[in-house]
């Protein structure tokens, strides 16, 4: 077998119907879209999610919600991460850029400080947002916060 020989298998290929091409073909005149309406026109598309004039889905279902435009999302990194990034890393300061830098968050992602865990390190810490409990456990430790 060589490439100027290769063939698909006998029956796998099938060749396409060739429509408006005379009577003799069967789908000669109308090509096999009936006698007029829009369906037999060129450039027929129709609407997407259409049900033939009964209400589509999209409709029939009630409308919930809204989406808040003002809203402020935060990732949340809890005070035991923050232990295991200054032991791992050996930080003593840690702020979003850093965090961004570790690969925990993204570059323009807003960070929230949430108490969940222990701290035994004296870290200064720069966020956006902070819980009351996680304040008190970072400077309960001897560390500090800024938000900004």
């Amino acid at each position: 077998m060589e490439l100027h020989n290769l063939r698909p298998a006998k029956g796998a290929t099938k060749s396409d119907r060739r429509l408006g091409r005379g009577q003799g073909t069967g789908t000669g005149g109308t090509a096999g879209r009936g006698h007029k309406g829009a369906k037999s026109r060129s450039g027929y598309s129709r609407k997407r999610a259409f049900e033939g004039g009964q209400m589509p889905l999209q409709m029939r279902l009630p409308k919930r919600g809204f989406k808040n435009i003002n809203r402020v999302e935060y990732v949340g990194i809890n005070v035991a991460r923050l232990q295991d990034l200054s032991e791992k890393y050996n930080l003593s300061e840690i702020s979003e850029t850093t965090l961004a830098a570790a690969g925990i968050v993204k570059k323009n992602d807003k960070v929230k400080v949430l108490g969940n865990g222990e701290l035994s390190a004296k870290l200064t810490v720069s966020t956006s947002a902070i819980s009351k409990s996680a304040k008190e456990k970072i400077e309960g430790a001897g560390g500090s916060v800024n938000i900004g």
